[in-house]
């Protein structure tokens, strides 16, 4: 296959990294050096292009990017002809509404009629139009939440990660407008050859995720109560048991999900589960 992929990722800023970090995990090896614009992997067809994170739904949507790593906000905001194949996992934020800690707020209503600063007027003005609110719409870029305290704005509308920011400029959260993570798009111009290139980067994205989610667990179980052990470790299909060398006990192999994972040791602990060895997950398969 003499096909290649364009893929256009974040230059610089809260995604690069996680972005190089996702596609080293899928074993592809980028060498992007310091200030370069473009480059290819060694060992997979890819092309990378590091581009403002703005400018990205742009470079894919005109084919110059076949695919690309961006904020969901980012999407939504440039309104450009792109598809969402697959969300990643990382990048997570909200675009949230904020206002002065010293004014009461009781609703979406109570922004009518206010000056609200923000760098995604397309996505504001969206909200706001669903709500049947009108609004003053300022369209700043760089500091947005200093714009209460400098008389621009009586509100604004930005990214939140965990809030200490605007805690620091006299702000407090009222209205969450989106929850974003990073995403990877695509255009419409795919080559069947590109297509295929895509599905096999998604096989390998998906199985870097997967195995983030879950832990590989190994346990000594009594034979005595084996039974309800394993009923307790859904796994893949079903845990692996093997006898031990010691009689009336059995090894159990089995994979649980990051979410459910505390509750289930406590009662495997309660089961009469020993040796508990809990390992993370390269990647994985299923």
């Amino acid at each position: 296959m003499s096909a290649k992929l364009k893929i256009a990722v974040q230059k610089s800023g809260r995604l690069h990294d996680d972005s190089m970090k996702l596609l080293k995990e899928c074993g592809i090896d980028v060498n992007n050096g310091v200030n370069r614009l473009k480059t290819e992997a060694s060992n997979f067809p890819l092309e990378l292009f590091f581009l403002r994170d703005d400018d990205i739904p742009q470079y894919v949507e005109d084919g110059v990017a076949d695919i690309g790593i961006v904020g969901e906000n980012v999407v939504f905001e440039k309104q450009k002809q792109v598809k969402v194949v697959e969300k990643l996992g990382f990048g997570k934020c909200r675009l949230s509404v904020a206002v002065p800690k010293s004014m009461e707020y009781n609703g979406v209503n109570d922004l009518q009629q206010l000056r609200i600063a923000t760098s995604y007027p397309v996505i504001v003005a969206n909200y706001l139009e669903q709500h049947h609110v009108k609004a003053d719409i300022h369209e700043i870029s760089g500091s947005v939440e200093i714009a209460p305290g400098i008389g621009l704005a009586d509100a604004i509308c930005d990214l939140v990660s965990s809030g200490s920011t605007l805690f620091m400029n006299g702000l407090k959260e009222v209205e969450v407008m989106l929850q974003s993570e990073a995403v990877l798009v695509a255009g419409s111009k795919l080559s069947d050859d590109q297509q295929q290139l895509l599905d096999k980067l998604l096989f390998r994205m998906r199985a870097v995720r997967k195995a983030k989610n879950n832990k590989y667990i190994l346990l000594n179980a009594p034979n005595y109560n084996l039974e309800k052990i394993i009923s307790l470790l859904p796994g893949m299909k079903s845990p692996t048991v093997l006898p031990l060398a010691e009689e009336g006990w059995s090894s159990v192999h089995s994979v649980l999900n990051e979410n459910e994972f505390w509750d289930i040791i406590e009662s495997l602990k309660a089961a009469g589960a020993q040796g508990i060895l809990v390992v993370p997950i390269e990647k994985m398969i299923i």
